[in-house]
């Protein structure tokens, strides 16, 4: 656990940082500046679609008597996109993109079943 907040809270932002100054570099402090806005912003309209679609299919499953298990990992997905996209960087909203395409996510999806399935059986420590 000590790794993984290490990894959260000192190496993700060095790399962060690391790249946003070789990005600077190569196309400019202002242009490097607006990039990163111009990511958040498509980034939380893109959120917010794929967000009320997540919604939706929940509520239609619900209504039909189905369990929304699918729809609400996608939306844990989504929120985790949106997360990643509101840190400011390069490499979090690549992540964070890269989980707001559908084959992508339920791929991510997919691994997270795996995982959860390992540690409910006991098979991962």
């Amino acid at each position: 656990m000590v790794l993984v907040l290490a990894v959260v809270f000192v190496v993700i932002p060095l790399l962060e940082l690391f790249v946003i100054i070789q990005v600077s570099h190569a196309i400019g402090v202002v242009a490097t500046l607006l990039a990163l806005i111009g990511v958040s912003v498509v980034g939380a309209w893109l959120s917010k679609r794929q967000g009320l679609a997540m919604f939706q299919r929940v509520r239609r499953d619900l209504a039909e008597g189905r369990m929304p298990g699918v729809p609400v990992v996608d939306g844990l997905l989504v929120l985790a996109a949106t997360v990643l996209l509101t840190v400011p960087g390069f490499v979090t909203d690549a992540v964070g993109l890269l989980l707001l395409v559908p084959p992508v996510r339920a791929a991510a999806r997919n691994g997270l079943r795996v995982v959860f399935l390992r540690r409910l059986t006991g098979l991962v420590p």
